[in-house]
């Protein structure tokens, strides 16, 4: 998940997830990293350093989701290496919470071309990724957890959700999805199951959401193209929801002056409609959270 305009120039993230704490993951080996198998490796794969710093998505999804609609045995990609480092480790707040990188980690581009043996899962792919990144930018990263600012997401009506917010099984199923044309309003149906998706309308608002998703990465979704600090989900709800939300983009400062300043853009911001149109509060607090941080990283050498 990155910024609002790569967002909606890419339009769309596979997305499903299943913790209940935004961004949070464990500082040792994790369930999913010892499920897939532990180290594993790519048969083959390049990388080389992109001055043009084109962006190319690979074949699915990088973030932490575990959808793997077209599953296949290859990775290409052109991206920042904080791009394959959360993919690597299923981060989900993409590249906000990475410590101690320099600033080419963030900015130069690099192509990765791998292939894997065999039919590996998307989990696999993931650990193939962290033994490239080893031994190619001979990264090492460990996880640490620190108390930090974050926003608590809850229901502004217990128990209450309103029209931007619903239950998935309260839904058509997903193999129907309603027709879009430019001017439309906003509706569920419209949106795919397991895709974010983001579209410009001609007034320059944008019609935003999920179906078949979760809180958590929802929660990850506001943040990311928020620019607001980490969510923590403490609405109660649970299994799989569907949303959809209609604002129009502003300028962001610093997640608190964003949460807490009163805006006279016309149309609706993005945190009045998750109020309004969602129901849901965010309030600043802190909480301890997983946070990764880069012991080590090099630029490669070329192949």
């Amino acid at each position: 998940m990155t910024s609002l305009r790569a967002f909606v120039k890419f339009l769309v993230i596979v997305v499903s997830a299943t913790t209940s704490i935004a961004f949070a993951q464990p500082p040792a080996t994790s369930r999913w990293q010892t499920a897939a198998a532990g180290k594993m490796e790519f048969e083959v794969a390049s990388v080389r350093e992109d001055p043009a710093g084109k962006y190319v998505s690979p074949p699915f999804s990088t973030d932490s989701d575990d959808n793997f609609a077209g599953a296949t045995d290859l990775f290409v990609a052109d991206a920042p290496v904080t791009t394959f480092i959360s993919f690597a480790y299923k981060l989900d707040q993409q590249h906000s919470m990475l410590t101690h990188l320099p600033d080419w980690a963030k900015t130069k581009h690099f192509e990765i071309r791998a292939r894997a043996t065999g039919t590996p899962t998307k989990d696999q792919m993931r650990l193939m990724m962290q033994s490239l990144l080893a031994d190619r930018f001979e990264l090492m990263i460990h996880f640490e957890t620190q108390v930090v600012p974050v926003l608590v997401m809850t229901l502004a009506t217990p128990g209450k959700l309103k029209p931007g917010l619903r239950l998935h099984v309260d839904g058509p199923p997903c193999d129907v999805v309603a027709s879009y044309s430019p001017g439309s309003t906003v509706s569920f149906d419209m949106f795919p199951c397991n895709v974010y998706m983001a579209l410009n309308k001609p007034d320059q608002a944008v019609l935003a959401g999920a179906r078949n998703t979760t809180v958590q990465l929802m929660a990850a979704f506001f943040s990311n193209v928020g620019h607001l600090r980490p969510i923590v989900d403490r609405t109660g709800l649970s299994g799989k929801i569907d949303f959809s939300m209609e604002y129009t983009p502003e300028n962001h400062g610093d997640s608190e002056s964003v949460v807490n300043r009163q805006t006279e853009l016309p149309g609706t911001t993005f945190l009045e409609a998750i109020k309004d149109q969602l129901g849901l509060n965010l309030k600043p607090d802190k909480a301890p959270l997983a946070i990764p941080v880069v012991d080590h990283i090099e630029i490669p050498s070329q192949n």
